[in-house]
């Protein structure tokens, strides 16, 4: 009787055990959530960050998670296969296609915002405007006195970002080299490299003999913004969404996401989405140039 009541009371648990499993709502009845992962340029990352709030407000059932580390950690990680969108503010490399090719990845590029890299020094500094040539003679040690480009008698102590930023990456290449490829000149090796954009302009803000550069979404009333010139004796502009758009401002750029070939599902609908005037209004607010107008 006992063995009876025993068998008895195992059999209504498994059965009730069973049933729970076969009543668990499934995917057809239950919103799907559909995650992406993004990673890369810590000068788009405020800006993916406010992109992927907005869109997770629109719709709940897609999840996205942002981080930085720099444009050139975000394309290996989309090399790797470890991310779904790689965010970058420089083009990615010939070099880097091949390597990701030959890991069976295809990057498929999107241009999503613009910006222009300011360059900014303290308030105190006299010194209003630089031309291009300055800039890389100063970034590549030969001029190392601000006295020497019409300023006070001080050190110049020159700020840049890290080495896996694509901000560093576009600085070299097309204002210390000039945009010439077969230019080699490098950073002065006295520069300080910082890991954040906010660092610069921390820094600058406290220090009169400092020379930094930043995207134009990362500066700071407490900073002073130099005019650039192309010629000495030609124009020299202020950093703006205006002059970058007229192609007036000599230090402009795109902002890029690359995907693994040509994406679909929740990734498409989330790329296409950026490129919405709504989305847009966003890269406005931050201080960053729309591909288009809101």
């Amino acid at each position: 009787m006992i063995v009876s009541t025993i068998c008895m009371i195992l059999f209504v648990l498994l059965s009730s055990c069973g049933h729970a499993r076969e009543t668990t709502p499934s995917s057809s009845h239950t919103p799907k959530i559909s995650t992406i992962v993004n990673k890369g340029s810590d000068t788009l990352v405020n800006l993916a960050l406010a992109w992927a709030e907005k869109y997770q407000q629109l719709y709940p059932n897609v999840e996205i998670s942002v981080t930085g580390g720099g444009s050139g950690t975000g394309i290996a990680a989309l090399i790797n296969g470890t991310v779904d969108i790689a965010n970058a503010s420089r083009q990615i490399k010939p070099e880097e296609i091949q390597q990701a090719k030959a890991n069976g990845v295809n990057p498929i590029e999107f241009v999503v915002a613009r910006d222009a890299i300011a360059i900014i020094v303290n308030p105190e500094n006299p010194v209003n405007r630089l031309t291009i040539q300055q800039l890389s003679d100063i970034y590549s040690g030969k001029i190392n006195n601000w006295k020497e480009v019409e300023g006070n008698d001080r050190i110049i102590v020159r700020l840049s970002r890290e080495t896996n930023s694509g901000t560093h990456v576009f600085f070299l290449e097309n204002v210390i080299r000039l945009g010439d490829p077969n230019n080699k000149t490098l950073f002065s090796t006295d520069t300080l490299l910082l890991p954040s954009s906010e660092g610069i302009t921390a820094e600058t803000r406290d220090n009169p003999n400092v020379i930094g550069y930043d995207g134009l979404g990362y500066v700071t009333p407490d900073v002073k913004v130099i005019a650039v010139g192309s010629k000495p004796d030609g124009l020299f502009v202020l950093p703006s969404a205006d002059t970058v758009n007229n192609g007036q401002y000599p230090i402009a750029r795109d902002l890029y996401m690359y995907t693994n070939s040509q994406p679909s599902g929740a990734i498409t609908d989330y790329i296409n989405w950026i490129m919405t005037p709504e989305a847009q209004a966003i890269v406005t607010q931050l201080g960053f140039v729309p591909i288009e107008k809101p």
